[in-house]
């Protein structure tokens, strides 16, 4: 009889204690602060991560998982009665964690060839495939194949996105991910970018004039592009975004007909590169 275990990583931004609300193996991300490691979701709650994000001149960084970690995650599992393992990563385009896991996959199985291990590329970051991972978890609980829950995991995450809004581009710009010039430019003339998350590459969609520009196009753009009447979710950070994030919810509400079914707070390995200040929303692009 099979017996399914899932993991995923901390960037997947699951709510807090869903982990173990839904026995889920988690990897957290190490972090360096001015020197100093920690792990995600362990040291910090996403409130006191903004504080220390907000107070560095130098922005952290954050580390890749290791093949240890993620074979010695596994062969406990395993020694667990676990029959089926599968893991769903970051994004493989932004992080080797992803081919970490493959290695330490192939090692595990190579001496329990009883076990199957399954790998899955999210494609893209947060609670995009975080939402997937819950479900795939509750699924397992629920006592579903080992077969049905990767190929719904696999259709989730090949059509899951994040559409997000950063209010701020000084984050992006400390990391190198938009130029000193761009940045000063857009912040001047008051521009808001729209960056879609999916199949492996950001890209940045639109640029919105002014703040209260974002919802409006959150919202059309997700009404335009999910598949109807699935689930969708929302992923704030620090104070003002997560205002704006209520104001999204009703919004999203109106037009789509139902509510979020999780509004979330973004992790560190996610606002290291785009900013505590900003709103997301997540679903199942058509």
């Amino acid at each position: 009889m099979s017996k399914v275990k899932i993991f995923t990583d901390s960037a997947s931004d699951l709510p807090v204690g869903a982990e173990e609300e839904y026995g889920i193996g988690m990897f957290h991300f190490p972090l360096n602060v001015d020197g100093k490691e920690y792990l995600e979701r362990i040291d910090f709650t996403p409130d006191e991560w903004y504080q220390v994000l907000e107070s560095q001149e130098k922005l952290p960084t954050h580390a890749q998982i290791t093949p240890f970690q993620f074979e010695e995650a596994f062969t406990q599992a395993v020694e667990e009665g676990y029959t089926d393992l599968v893991y769903v990563s970051i994004n493989a385009a932004g992080s080797a964690t992803h081919q970490n896991a493959q290695s330490a996959a192939k090692t595990v199985m190579e001496a329990h060839p009883e076990v199957s291990i399954t790998v899955i590329d999210s494609g893209t970051y947060t609670y995009a495939y975080g939402y997937g991972v819950v479900e795939a978890a509750k699924m397992a609980r629920r006592g579903e194949t080992p077969q049905n829950i990767v190929a719904w995991v696999q259709d989730w995450m090949s059509h899951c996105v994040a559409l997000a809004a950063p209010y701020t581009l000084a984050y992006a710009k400390k990391s190198g991910r938009v130029s000193c010039a761009a940045a000063f430019v857009g912040e001047l003339l008051g521009l808001k970018p729209i960056i879609i998350f999916a199949n492996g590459e950001p890209e940045t969609i639109a640029k919105v004039r002014g703040e209260k520009a974002v919802i409006p196009y959150l919202v059309k753009e997700c009404k335009d592009t999910i598949i109807p009447k699935t689930p969708y979710s929302i992923v704030c950070g620090s104070e003002h975004s997560q205002q704006q994030a209520d104001l999204l919810a009703k919004a999203l509400e109106k037009e789509l007909g139902y509510p979020p079914v999780e509004t979330v707070h973004i992790g560190a390995c996610i606002s290291i590169n785009i900013g505590p200040d900003v709103i997301a929303v997540c679903y199942k692009h058509q």
